[in-house]
């Protein structure tokens, strides 16, 4: 079960990174990645994989060691749920990104790059939206008349 698991950890997420970078106009796209439900599939995957092993992860993150993060990971159901872990955290930090380009209108040639990175590197790609980020200002919310 662990590898079906992990097969399909990306494969629930790959279909909002497609919609991010390959459909970032569509009005489809907007309403489905605002949701931060998208996430949901792949806790619900980290969540089957880690409750079985609660009593072995626990200690390991409670009070965690090198030689303890190292031998948690080093099994398959390890491997398998920090694979979650990350796929999850990297899809949220993505659309987190998205929704913010979006707003303050970075084009979608300079999001598909940092996207891809943040599915390969999460950390790097978020570090690579950070460095991008500044250089546009979000859109002023839209005034409303009273009356």
């Amino acid at each position: 079960m662990t590898a079906t698991l992990f097969s399909l950890t990306f494969a629930v997420a790959a279909p909002f990174w497609a919609l991010m970078i390959l459909l970032p106009r569509w009005s489809w796209t907007a309403r489905i990645i605002g949701s931060p439900l998208i996430v949901l599939p792949v806790v619900v995957i980290y969540t089957l994989l880690v409750l079985p092993a609660l009593g072995e992860v626990l200690p390991a993150v409670a009070l965690p060691t090198l030689d303890g993060v190292r031998d948690l990971l080093g099994t398959s159901d390890g491997a398998a749920a920090g694979w979650a872990h990350m796929i999850a955290f990297d899809l949220f930090v993505g659309r987190w990104a998205w929704l913010d380009s979006r707003e303050r209108g970075v084009p979608a040639l300079v999001m598909a790059p940092v996207l891809v990175l943040t599915i390969l590197l999460g950390p790097l790609g978020l570090a690579a939206y950070l460095a991008v980020r500044p250089r546009w200002r979000p859109s002023p919310p839209a005034r409303q008349h009273l009356g």
